[in-house]
């Protein structure tokens, strides 16, 4: 029987404790924090009864979500000239991302917008909207949304 994502955080949180692995706590206890605010929203929005978990889907949401916030802070940190902060960050998001499903490529990115472009025989900017929907189902997640939609409009206007 496989473990479920949240008992791995879990478990993990416990071993960097026993470590004295003060990146691993810091972002682990950051990680189950924001699960259980969006346990707790998705409660509040009827999604999911009172005392019901996340799936695992859900659960790697949140830490696509937290890894997002990540790389957008060391971007921030880096062009304000704070690298000791930007390095934390770093190292969180190295943390996180051990967690999340392998991120693909530019160039794989490029070859399933390229496969979507063509199955749906858009031929312009215009068809943009039409194309993101379905790359980003198919990326599920592997790809950051920035690098998506970039490459999308280069394939469209070039």
């Amino acid at each position: 029987m496989t473990q479920s994502l949240e008992q791995r955080l879990a478990d993990d949180l416990a071993r960097a404790m026993r470590a004295g692995d003060e990146d691993g706590r810091r972002t682990l206890r950051s990680l189950r924090a924001a699960i259980k605010n969006a346990e707790i929203e998705a409660v509040a929005k009827h999604q999911l009864a009172r005392g019901e978990s996340l799936d695992d889907a859900l659960l790697m949401g949140v830490l696509q979500k937290q890894a997002k916030q990540r790389r957008d802070s060391i971007e921030q940190y880096s062009a304000g000239q704070r690298e000791d902060l930007a390095e934390v960050e770093r190292r969180e998001l190295a943390i996180i991302e051990s967690y999340l499903p392998q991120m693909l490529s530019e160039a794989e990115v490029e070859t399933l917008v390229r496969e979507q472009i063509e199955a749906l025989g858009a031929s312009g900017p215009a068809d943009m909207g039409r194309v993101m929907g379905p790359v980003m189902q198919a990326i599920g997640g592997r790809a950051e949304g920035k690098l998506v939609s970039a490459t999308v409009r280069r394939l469209l206007t070039g």
